[in-house]
Protein backbone atom coordinates (compact mmCIF):
# COMPACT_ATOMS: atom_id res chain seq x y z
CA UNK A 1 0.00 0.00 0.00
CA UNK A 2 1.47 3.58 -1.03
CA UNK A 3 1.19 6.37 1.06
CA UNK A 4 1.51 9.88 0.12
CA UNK A 5 1.77 12.47 3.12
CA UNK A 6 0.96 15.97 1.92
CA UNK A 7 1.73 18.50 4.24
CA UNK A 8 0.05 22.08 2.79
CA UNK A 9 2.22 25.42 3.80
CA UNK A 10 1.60 28.73 3.62
CA UNK A 11 4.13 30.88 4.99
CA UNK A 12 5.12 28.49 7.79
CA UNK A 13 8.73 28.38 7.45
CA UNK A 14 9.02 28.17 11.12
CA UNK A 15 6.64 25.13 11.42
CA UNK A 16 8.56 23.09 8.45
CA UNK A 17 11.58 23.42 10.37
CA UNK A 18 10.54 22.35 13.65
CA UNK A 19 7.88 19.43 12.86
CA UNK A 20 9.30 18.03 9.39
CA UNK A 21 12.27 16.50 10.62
CA UNK A 22 9.91 14.24 12.89
CA UNK A 23 7.77 13.22 9.28
CA UNK A 24 10.48 12.41 7.40
CA UNK A 25 12.38 10.05 10.65
CA UNK A 26 9.53 8.06 11.21
CA UNK A 27 8.15 8.06 7.92
CA UNK A 28 9.62 5.63 5.72
CA UNK A 29 6.86 3.60 4.74
CA UNK A 30 5.31 6.71 2.79
CA UNK A 31 6.39 9.12 -0.28
CA UNK A 32 6.34 13.13 1.49
CA UNK A 33 4.95 15.89 -0.10
CA UNK A 34 4.65 19.57 0.63
CA UNK A 35 1.79 21.22 -1.27
CA UNK A 36 2.67 25.10 -0.85
CA UNK A 37 -0.28 27.40 -1.42
CA UNK A 38 1.65 30.59 -2.75
CA UNK A 39 3.64 31.72 0.04
CA UNK A 40 4.95 34.78 0.18
CA UNK A 41 7.67 33.83 2.85
CA UNK A 42 10.73 31.57 1.84
CA UNK A 43 9.43 28.05 2.83
CA UNK A 44 9.99 27.28 -0.92
CA UNK A 45 13.38 27.95 -0.81
CA UNK A 46 14.14 26.07 2.57
CA UNK A 47 12.46 23.25 1.59
CA UNK A 48 14.62 22.96 -1.50
CA UNK A 49 17.93 23.57 0.55
CA UNK A 50 17.38 21.78 3.58
CA UNK A 51 15.13 18.55 2.51
CA UNK A 52 15.55 17.84 -0.84
CA UNK A 53 14.00 14.50 -0.43
CA UNK A 54 10.61 16.18 -0.12
CA UNK A 55 8.72 16.70 -3.14
CA UNK A 56 7.54 20.33 -3.50
CA UNK A 57 3.96 20.88 -5.37
CA UNK A 58 3.47 24.88 -6.03
CA UNK A 59 -0.32 25.95 -6.29
CA UNK A 60 -0.83 28.95 -8.27
CA UNK A 61 -3.27 30.80 -5.26
CA UNK A 62 -3.80 30.70 -1.42
CA UNK A 63 -7.44 28.87 -1.76
CA UNK A 64 -7.23 27.91 2.13
CA UNK A 65 -7.33 24.27 3.09
CA UNK A 66 -10.04 22.92 1.31
CA UNK A 67 -8.74 23.81 -2.67
CA UNK A 68 -5.06 23.66 -1.73
CA UNK A 69 -5.51 20.25 -1.28
CA UNK A 70 -7.77 19.92 -3.72
CA UNK A 71 -5.17 21.32 -6.40
CA UNK A 72 -2.29 19.23 -5.10
CA UNK A 73 -3.98 16.19 -4.53
CA UNK A 74 -4.22 16.18 -8.65
CA UNK A 75 -0.39 15.85 -9.33
CA UNK A 76 -0.12 12.98 -6.70
CA UNK A 77 -0.74 9.25 -7.27
CA UNK A 78 -1.22 6.58 -4.37
CA UNK A 79 -3.65 4.49 -2.87
CA UNK A 80 -3.80 6.30 0.58
CA UNK A 81 -3.50 10.50 0.99
CA UNK A 82 -2.31 11.46 4.63
CA UNK A 83 -3.41 15.23 4.89
CA UNK A 84 -0.83 16.40 7.72
CA UNK A 85 -0.85 19.64 9.18
CA UNK A 86 2.40 21.37 9.11
CA UNK A 87 2.40 21.67 13.02
CA UNK A 88 2.42 18.16 13.16
CA UNK A 89 4.83 16.11 14.98
CA UNK A 90 4.31 12.29 14.50
CA UNK A 91 6.18 9.57 16.20
CA UNK A 92 7.52 6.09 15.74
CA UNK A 93 6.33 3.37 13.89
CA UNK A 94 2.71 5.47 13.70
CA UNK A 95 2.15 4.56 10.11
CA UNK A 96 2.00 0.88 10.62
CA UNK A 97 -1.69 0.72 12.91
CA UNK A 98 -3.21 2.76 10.12
CA UNK A 99 -1.84 0.47 7.25
CA UNK A 100 -2.84 -2.60 8.76
CA UNK A 101 -6.36 -1.16 9.56
CA UNK A 102 -6.77 -0.12 5.43
CA UNK A 103 -5.83 -3.45 4.54
CA UNK A 104 -7.81 -5.80 7.02
CA UNK A 105 -11.11 -3.15 6.52
CA UNK A 106 -11.67 -2.59 2.54
CA UNK A 107 -15.09 -0.98 3.83
CA UNK A 108 -12.64 2.06 5.99
CA UNK A 109 -12.25 5.31 3.56
CA UNK A 110 -11.03 7.27 6.22
CA UNK A 111 -8.68 6.91 9.44
CA UNK A 112 -7.88 9.35 12.21
CA UNK A 113 -4.60 8.82 14.53
CA UNK A 114 -5.03 10.01 18.03
CA UNK A 115 -4.47 13.72 17.88
CA UNK A 116 -2.61 15.32 21.65
CA UNK A 117 -1.58 18.70 22.47
CA UNK A 118 1.64 19.38 21.26
CA UNK A 119 2.51 21.81 24.07
CA UNK A 120 0.98 19.83 26.89
CA UNK A 121 1.06 16.35 25.72
CA UNK A 122 -0.48 14.58 28.31
CA UNK A 123 -3.80 15.96 27.10
CA UNK A 124 -5.98 15.09 23.91
CA UNK A 125 -5.79 18.45 21.71
CA UNK A 126 -8.65 20.04 20.75
CA UNK A 127 -9.28 19.67 16.86
CA UNK A 128 -9.91 15.61 16.59
CA UNK A 129 -8.45 14.58 19.93
CA UNK A 130 -9.98 11.02 19.99
CA UNK A 131 -12.39 11.04 16.94
CA UNK A 132 -15.39 13.17 16.09
CA UNK A 133 -19.28 12.89 16.39
CA UNK A 134 -21.69 15.08 15.51
CA UNK A 135 -25.14 16.06 17.18
CA UNK A 136 -28.96 16.36 15.49
CA UNK A 137 -28.32 19.56 15.00
CA UNK A 138 -25.07 19.35 13.64
CA UNK A 139 -22.84 20.62 16.52
CA UNK A 140 -19.15 18.83 16.39
CA UNK A 141 -17.63 17.06 19.29
CA UNK A 142 -14.96 14.49 20.13
CA UNK A 143 -14.18 11.88 22.33
CA UNK A 144 -11.53 13.47 24.53
CA UNK A 145 -12.93 17.25 23.98
CA UNK A 146 -16.48 18.42 24.23
CA UNK A 147 -16.56 21.94 23.40
CA UNK A 148 -13.89 23.76 25.58
CA UNK A 149 -13.26 20.82 27.95
CA UNK A 150 -10.51 18.88 27.07
CA UNK A 151 -9.86 15.40 28.87
CA UNK A 152 -6.27 13.93 29.76
CA UNK A 153 -4.81 10.85 28.01
CA UNK A 154 -5.23 8.01 30.64
CA UNK A 155 -5.37 5.28 27.87
CA UNK A 156 -9.02 5.48 27.69
CA UNK A 157 -9.11 6.09 23.99
CA UNK A 158 -5.86 3.22 22.97
CA UNK A 159 -8.68 1.54 20.59
CA UNK A 160 -9.95 1.24 17.29
CA UNK A 161 -13.08 2.24 17.04
CA UNK A 162 -16.19 3.60 14.41
CA UNK A 163 -15.86 7.52 14.68
CA UNK A 164 -18.61 9.88 12.55
CA UNK A 165 -15.62 12.61 11.37
CA UNK A 166 -11.50 12.66 11.27
CA UNK A 167 -9.92 15.78 12.17
CA UNK A 168 -8.17 17.78 9.25
CA UNK A 169 -4.65 17.91 11.20
CA UNK A 170 -4.08 14.65 10.25
CA UNK A 171 -6.79 12.75 7.32
CA UNK A 172 -5.97 9.59 6.14
CA UNK A 173 -8.26 8.89 3.02
CA UNK A 174 -8.15 5.94 0.07
CA UNK A 175 -7.57 7.82 -2.74
CA UNK A 176 -10.00 6.76 -5.43
CA UNK A 177 -12.51 7.94 -2.58
CA UNK A 178 -11.30 11.37 -2.58
CA UNK A 179 -11.78 11.62 -6.48
CA UNK A 180 -14.95 10.25 -6.18
CA UNK A 181 -16.49 13.17 -4.21
CA UNK A 182 -15.10 15.69 -6.03
CA UNK A 183 -12.28 16.47 -3.00
CA UNK A 184 -13.90 18.81 -0.73
CA UNK A 185 -16.36 21.78 -0.77
CA UNK A 186 -13.72 24.83 -1.75
CA UNK A 187 -16.84 26.86 -0.47
CA UNK A 188 -15.70 26.34 2.83
CA UNK A 189 -11.99 27.59 2.70
CA UNK A 190 -11.12 26.34 6.09
CA UNK A 191 -12.85 24.53 8.83
CA UNK A 192 -15.33 22.35 9.11
CA UNK A 193 -14.80 21.09 5.23
CA UNK A 194 -12.97 17.60 6.80
CA UNK A 195 -16.87 16.74 8.34
CA UNK A 196 -18.46 17.72 5.43
CA UNK A 197 -16.31 15.53 3.30
CA UNK A 198 -17.03 13.09 6.09
CA UNK A 199 -20.39 13.06 6.10
CA UNK A 200 -20.57 12.71 2.16
CA UNK A 201 -18.41 9.61 2.92
CA UNK A 202 -20.70 8.24 5.63
CA UNK A 203 -23.50 8.88 3.28
CA UNK A 204 -21.95 6.40 0.53
CA UNK A 205 -21.74 3.78 3.39
CA UNK A 206 -18.07 4.05 3.59
CA UNK A 207 -16.85 3.46 7.55
CA UNK A 208 -14.45 6.44 9.41
CA UNK A 209 -12.15 4.51 12.33
CA UNK A 210 -9.82 6.30 14.78
CA UNK A 211 -6.87 4.13 15.71
CA UNK A 212 -5.92 5.31 18.96
CA UNK A 213 -2.42 2.54 18.77
CA UNK A 214 -1.33 5.71 16.26
CA UNK A 215 -0.40 9.03 18.12
CA UNK A 216 1.02 12.14 16.57
CA UNK A 217 0.97 15.61 18.48
CA UNK A 218 -0.64 18.46 17.35
CA UNK A 219 -0.25 22.69 17.76
CA UNK A 220 -3.46 23.78 16.77
CA UNK A 221 -4.14 27.25 15.85
CA UNK A 222 -0.89 27.62 14.16
CA UNK A 223 -2.59 29.32 11.19
CA UNK A 224 -5.37 30.84 13.14
CA UNK A 225 -5.77 31.08 17.04
CA UNK A 226 -8.89 29.36 18.53
CA UNK A 227 -9.78 33.42 19.68
CA UNK A 228 -9.94 34.72 16.10
CA UNK A 229 -12.86 36.17 14.65
CA UNK A 230 -12.43 34.95 11.32
CA UNK A 231 -12.63 31.60 13.13
CA UNK A 232 -15.49 32.12 14.77
CA UNK A 233 -17.09 33.47 11.50
CA UNK A 234 -15.92 30.30 9.38
CA UNK A 235 -16.85 28.05 12.05
CA UNK A 236 -20.18 28.98 12.17
CA UNK A 237 -20.96 29.61 8.99
CA UNK A 238 -19.47 26.16 7.38
CA UNK A 239 -21.30 24.06 10.48
CA UNK A 240 -24.90 25.51 8.97
CA UNK A 241 -23.36 24.72 5.39
CA UNK A 242 -22.63 21.48 6.30
CA UNK A 243 -25.81 20.53 8.09
CA UNK A 244 -28.16 21.71 5.59
CA UNK A 245 -25.82 19.69 2.76
CA UNK A 246 -26.03 16.18 4.62
CA UNK A 247 -28.85 16.02 7.23
CA UNK A 248 -31.27 13.81 6.66
CA UNK A 249 -34.96 15.00 8.45
CA UNK A 250 -37.07 18.59 8.70
CA UNK A 251 -34.14 20.41 7.70
CA UNK A 252 -36.19 23.60 7.98
CA UNK A 253 -37.12 22.67 11.52
CA UNK A 254 -33.18 22.23 12.48
CA UNK A 255 -31.74 25.03 10.69
CA UNK A 256 -34.11 27.41 12.90
CA UNK A 257 -33.10 25.60 15.80
CA UNK A 258 -29.27 26.03 15.19
CA UNK A 259 -30.07 29.78 14.28
CA UNK A 260 -31.78 29.90 17.60
CA UNK A 261 -28.94 28.92 19.70
CA UNK A 262 -26.66 30.18 17.32
CA UNK A 263 -28.20 33.46 18.62
CA UNK A 264 -27.96 32.41 22.32
CA UNK A 265 -23.87 32.01 21.46
CA UNK A 266 -23.57 35.65 20.10
CA UNK A 267 -25.20 36.97 23.54
CA UNK A 268 -22.60 35.02 25.43
CA UNK A 269 -20.13 36.73 23.48
CA UNK A 270 -21.59 40.14 23.98
CA UNK A 271 -21.45 39.85 27.63
CA UNK A 272 -18.06 37.99 27.68
CA UNK A 273 -17.10 41.51 25.99
CA UNK A 274 -16.13 39.82 22.75
CA UNK A 275 -18.55 41.86 20.32
CA UNK A 276 -15.89 40.73 17.19
CA UNK A 277 -17.47 37.34 17.76
CA UNK A 278 -21.11 38.49 18.04
CA UNK A 279 -20.79 40.28 15.03
CA UNK A 280 -18.83 36.86 13.16
CA UNK A 281 -21.61 35.01 13.80
CA UNK A 282 -24.06 37.59 12.66
CA UNK A 283 -21.99 37.72 9.23
CA UNK A 284 -21.88 34.02 9.07
CA UNK A 285 -25.65 33.72 8.90
CA UNK A 286 -25.47 36.80 5.89
CA UNK A 287 -23.41 34.54 3.89
CA UNK A 288 -25.46 31.32 4.65
CA UNK A 289 -28.63 33.34 3.72
CA UNK A 290 -26.84 34.42 0.82
CA UNK A 291 -25.77 30.36 -0.36
CA UNK A 292 -28.80 28.81 0.63
CA UNK A 293 -30.38 28.58 -2.57
CA UNK A 294 -26.29 26.76 -3.78
CA UNK A 295 -26.74 24.37 -0.78
CA UNK A 296 -30.41 23.22 -1.29
CA UNK A 297 -28.98 22.25 -4.66
CA UNK A 298 -26.84 19.98 -3.35
CA UNK A 299 -28.82 18.77 -0.69
CA UNK A 300 -31.01 16.92 -3.58
CA UNK A 301 -28.15 15.66 -4.87
CA UNK A 302 -26.61 13.72 -2.39
CA UNK A 303 -27.38 10.99 -0.35
CA UNK A 304 -28.48 11.04 3.48
CA UNK A 305 -27.60 8.73 6.29
CA UNK A 306 -30.69 8.43 9.19
CA UNK A 307 -28.46 7.58 11.62
CA UNK A 308 -25.86 10.66 11.42
CA UNK A 309 -25.66 11.29 15.08
CA UNK A 310 -25.86 9.38 18.42
CA UNK A 311 -26.80 12.14 20.91
CA UNK A 312 -29.65 14.14 20.31
CA UNK A 313 -28.22 18.01 21.40
CA UNK A 314 -24.74 18.42 22.91
CA UNK A 315 -25.41 21.85 23.96
CA UNK A 316 -28.12 20.25 26.12
CA UNK A 317 -26.10 18.16 27.81
CA UNK A 318 -22.97 20.17 28.27
CA UNK A 319 -24.43 23.72 29.12
CA UNK A 320 -28.04 22.18 30.97
CA UNK A 321 -27.08 18.71 32.27
CA UNK A 322 -23.36 19.38 33.21
CA UNK A 323 -22.05 15.78 31.46
CA UNK A 324 -18.83 17.35 29.76
CA UNK A 325 -16.54 14.39 29.42
CA UNK A 326 -17.40 11.56 26.48
CA UNK A 327 -18.66 8.86 28.74
CA UNK A 328 -20.76 10.48 30.63
CA UNK A 329 -23.21 11.37 27.80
Amino acid sequence: MNIAIVILNWNGKELLEQFLPSVISFSSEADIYVADNASTDDSVLFLEEHFPQVTIIQNSVNGGYAKGYNDALQHIKADVFCLLNSDVEVTKNWLLPIQEVFISEPNTAIIQPKILDQKNKEYFEYAGAGGGFIDKLGYPYCRGRIFNIIEKDQGQYDDITNIFWASGACLFVRSHVFKALGGFDETFFAHMEEIDFCWQTKNLGYDIKYVGTSTIYHVGGATLSNTSPKKTYLNFRNSLYTLVKNASGNITYLVLVRLLLDGVAGIKFLFELKPRHTLAIIKSHFSFYAHLSTLLKQRKTQNKSPNYHTHKSIVWSYFLAKKQTFKSL
